[in-house]
């Protein structure tokens, strides 16, 4: 401590940690900062008072007053990368796990943390551990509870079990003393020097390390097995999708989670300027209603919202925990009450429950806005104890009336219940602003208020103007219905509704390939199977069917297994480290065979997005010949649509910002689908670039759309940490998840048959989540940000990271084997054809082939730069050679294709700019954007000569 500390006074004076607060400033000639408590009770008020005017160094906080902050905020304030804040001091209940942590904190943040421990019967502080930043930055994900520490000078603690025996492994209750910590209490006049006084605590010793389970008073026998609910409630915390959490035991002995969602739903919810309410509460994982432990605020259309979390949160406990520890009822809060002393209040918990279970009175009830007016009026007077006559004008706030944040939360239930509203950021606007706000809040979530995108139709197609529309404009004018009633969208297959529909062929980077029929007519799940959509992946021709068998053969087979297949045993081929710098002079510029640049285009600035082929068969009539178009954006705005034959531009629009996203082609072939700088995502006609709908996320989009072949959805990720299923049909918004920590600049990569959708992120999570409902199915994490897009086949997931490793894992979520390059892996893995091999590049300017089932070498070559882009695998018969070939770029310009056999180069062109786009192939044509403004298509000329490859077969 020293003289330019700032201590916060978060403790009442009646609380025993206030006087180390007061005694810690006033002994080192620190400023203490006394905050109002109305202020307390305003969690982004108080983080601007104590991070923005008064850079506190120092707070001393209960978990629980912690969290209250939000993820954001503890994320942008108070654990922030420029935080003021030294000393972070946690005690008076259960530690956050390390991994909780971790995600509050921002990557360079220096605030040292600790878990303190102590009771009022020896005066605060007994024990006291430190965070070193190894477990901070630890990856291990079985570090689930914290140690409560050394104890502190002069204090001794032990542990014993029920029969006051002393335990040195093992569980036991806590004891405190020492020869000079006395405390006297009540009416004691005098104590035996070395008293040890009892905690109620239970503790696991393990390795000398106290680990804390719970209170005594919180251990419980659940049909005849011992329970921790405390231990239980760590276990909630740590899953997914959840902020805070309490658990307790109601009076009919039902185990209750309480549970704070970890989602920024309330935040937006809470804006009064909000543009599209229904599509704020689109976060729903799941439909289902028919779930019997679920108990949801309201029985309005939102149900599905809380629902989903609260059915995912239970399924999951019921495959980690034994049946007794499963709790009988999930209830979503919007924050967790407190006590005065900062803790948990679980009577004000359970008579939430208890209101909950009884119900209430239903949505027709609400009557008009005059009516809505009243009754929020009413329950306001009745909470505060006003009387009947008190006026309530508009700018009335909550606490300033005389309310505390107990009363607050029981105005929020008494809200969420009576009127059937269930919304998380209520308690943030009854808590921060005034009436008219609240009544707005309740009335849009109700939809009292049409938003403005309810009163809009549909947008019609319009000429594009000669000047490019702002973004602004776009948003005012295109943006459609943001809806997240799942159970109105069309069922069966979603199609673009028009005749004739034509057969085509998307081609997109790391060689993939889908191509798509559609017959005259519409068609639904139930009559699809006859004439089902044909999925063209990597060159390799499937129908429905025959996929279909592949994937439950693969059932069969042993996940995790590092034996190869009876056909790589037959023929091995040993490490091929060729590299551009060794190939003669001659052979390095042709490398066998001869690149030229078929045509160029000029986009005005760099091009780092990779291009999207689609090839349309019967374009022009029946008897027409195959269409290749070439869709590419650039850091210009614009959006090009390119003939790939001879390079003409066919269309362009300027967008609302830059483009680095790649873009997808919709199910029916009609609409290209494109990410923007702006948050947008932009649906826009094949033929002409004509604007048919634009999604606003809540961040910038540079994640590539995936398109659901059997649903029509257009899956994409954002910056704002969002997953979005998108029906470009219904232009609404089917789903939404929230991925927790960090952003998604990965594309979103899906399984169609096995209805698996994985999504990687920034802060180093792999979700797998259900592409019909966004329920997530199990959760990887690593801890280090994934740039890399998963790759997935019939039976594994392959995905480079950051911390230079190419990892593979099963569809259950397990780590099959991982491969350590030299350097982070940017680039998306690349399966071949025959799912046996998989091709990815690294910063270390290798770019590796590794054998899909043991992860083992097949060969490597290095190249002349980093390989940040996707490796394409593509069939080299349009090339004159046989088998596959590899076309790679690496950042200083060079576009390399290799044999994809052994890893022989086979040519090379050097193009006047960096290339962080990644290479896409059609029959004899290589499209690749380059930093230099230009797009490029590059085909082979004549062979000069063959280059032997070196491989020995053993």
């Amino acid at each position: 401590m020293t003289p330019d500390d700032v201590v916060f006074l978060a403790s009442p004076l009646t609380f025993d940690p206030s006087v180390v607060e007061i005694f810690l400033a006033l002994s080192s000639g620190a400023r203490l900062l006394i905050v109002p408590t109305v202020i307390k009770k305003m969690p982004n008020r108080l983080a601007h008072v104590l991070f923005n005017k008064h850079n506190t160094t120092v707070l001393q906080v209960t978990p629980t007053l912690l969290g209250r902050f939000g993820r954001r905020v503890l994320q942008e304030q108070v654990l922030s990368a420029s935080s003021s804040l030294r000393v972070l001091a946690l005690g008076g209940e259960p530690c956050p796990s390390p991994g909780l942590l971790r995600s509050w904190r921002q990557q360079g943040n220096c605030t040292q943390i600790y878990n303190i421990y102590g009771i009022t019967e020896v005066s605060c502080w007994a024990c006291c551990y430190h965070f070193s930043e190894s477990l901070l930055h630890s990856t291990d994900l079985t570090e689930a509870s914290v140690p409560l520490g050394s104890p502190l000078m002069d204090t001794t603690v032990g542990v014993r079990d029920e029969e006051g025996r002393v335990v040195t492994q093992g569980e036991g209750q806590v004891f405190i003393g020492g020869m000079d910590r006395v405390c006297l209490l009540d009416d004691e006049v005098t104590v035996a020097p070395g008293t040890m006084r009892s905690t109620g605590d239970w503790v696991r010793v393990r390795d000398t390390q106290l680990y804390y389970l719970g209170r005594r008073d919180r251990l419980v026998k659940r049909h005849g097995q011992r329970l921790h609910l405390d231990t239980l409630q760590q276990v909630v915390m740590s899953l997914p999708g959840v902020e805070a959490c309490a658990v307790g035991l109601s009076e009919e002995s039902r185990l209750v989670a309480f549970v704070v969602a970890s989602s920024t739903l309330g935040d937006l919810m809470a804006a009064p300027d909000s543009s599209s309410v229904e599509g704020q509460l689109g976060n729903s994982t799941s439909t289902s209603t028919d779930q019997p432990r679920v108990h949801s605020p309201g029985q309005n259309e939102t149900v599905p919202l809380a629902a989903g979390l609260q059915k995912a949160v239970l399924h999951r406990l019921s495959q980690i925990l034994s049946r007794h520890s499963v709790p009988d009822a999930v209830v979503l809060v919007p924050s967790l009450p407190l006590s005065p002393h900062g803790k948990v209040s679980m009577e004000e918990l359970m008579n939430i429950y208890q209101r909950q279970r009884a119900g209430s009175e239903s949505n027709d009830a609400l009557g008009d806005m005059e009516t809505l007016r009243e009754r929020l009026q009413s329950m306001w007077r009745e909470i505060l104890g006003q009387p009947e006559d008190a006026a309530i004008q508009e700018d009335s706030n909550f606490l300033f009336s005389g309310g505390d944040s107990l009363q607050a939360l029981r105005y929020c239930d008494e809200i969420t219940t009576a009127l059937g509203v269930s919304s998380s950021g209520l308690l943030e606007v009854i808590l921060d602003r005034p009436f008219a706000d609240v009544l707005h809040h309740v009335a849009t979530v109700m939809r009292t208020l049409p938003s403005e995108h309810s009163r809009m139709a549909p947008p019609v197609p319009k000429k594009r103007p000669a000047d490019p529309l702002c973004s602004s404009q776009l948003k005012r004018q295109l943006t459609g219905t943001f809806s997240t009633a799942a159970a109105q969208r069309p069922q069966g297959l979603v199609v673009c509704s028009v005749k004739n529909a034509i057969r085509f062929t998307v081609v997109r980077r790391a060689g993939d390939v889908l191509e798509m029929g559609q017959t005259d007519s519409l068609r639904t799940k139930e009559n699809s199977d006859s004439k089902g959509p044909i999925i063209r992946i990597g060159n390799t021709l499937r129908s429905k069917k025959f996929a279909s068998e592949r994937i439950e053969s693969s059932h069969t087979q042993t996940l995790g297994s590092n034996k190869r297949t009876e056909h790589n045993l037959s023929q091995t081929v040993e490490i091929n480290e060729l590299s551009a710098k060794t190939v003669p002079a001659h052979l390095r510029e042709a490398g066998g065979l001869r690149l030229k640049v078929k045509w160029e285009s000029d986009t005005g600035r760099c091009v780092d997005a990779s291009p999207v082929l689609l090839v349309q068969k019967g374009a022009d009539g029946p008897s027409g010949s195959p269409r290749a178009t070439v869709f590419i954006g650039s850091h210009s705005n614009r959006m090009q649509a390119l003939d790939l034959t001879t390079g003409r531009l066919l269309w362009e629009r300027v967008l609302g910002d830059r483009i680095e996203s790649s873009s997808a082609i919709t199910r029916c072939g009609r609409l290209v689908v494109v990410g923007c700088y702006d948050g947008m995502v932009y649906f826009l006609c094949v033929d002409s670039g004509e604007t048919q709908w634009v999604f606003e996320t809540g961040d910038t989009v540079k994640s590539c759309p995936s398109v659901d072949l059997l649903t029509g959805l257009v899956m994409v990720g954002s910056h704002d940490g969002h997953i979005y299923a998108l029906d470009p049909q219904a232009r609404q918004c089917v789903w939404k998840h929230s991925c927790g920590s960090g952003a998604l600049f990965s594309s979103p990569c899906l399984h169609t048959l096995r209805r698996h959708l994985y999504v990687a992120t920034l802060g180093g999570n792999i979700l797998c989540l259900n592409p019909d409902t966004g329920t997530v199915l199990w959760t990887y994490s690593r801890k280090t940000p994934f740039f890399s897009s998963p790759s997935c086949s019939s039976g594994h997931i392959v995905i480079g990271s950051v911390d230079g490793n190419i990892c593979c894992l099963s569809h259950t979520g397990e780590m099959r084997w991982q491969y350590e390059t030299k350097g982070p892996v940017f680039s998306s893995p690349c399966t071949t054809p025959d799912r046996r091999r998989v091709v990815c590049g690294s910063h270390d300017g290798c770019v590796y082939c590794l054998d899909c089932s043991d992860g083992s070498l097949a060969w490597s070559y290095q190249s002349p730069s980093r390989v940040y882009s996707s490796p394409c695998v593509f069939e080299g018969s349009s090339w004159g050679m046989e088998g596959t070939l590899v076309a790679l770029a690496s950042t200083d310009g060079t576009l390399c294709v290799l044999d994809g056999q052994d890893g022989t180069l086979r040519a090379s062109l050097s193009l006047p700019g960096e290339l962080f786009s990644s290479p896409v192939a059609w029959e004899r044509s290589l499209v690749v954007g380059c930093r230099n403004d230009f797009v490029y298509c590059v085909e082979p000329t004549e062979e000069r000569e063959q280059l032997i490859p070196q491989m020995t077969c053993v």
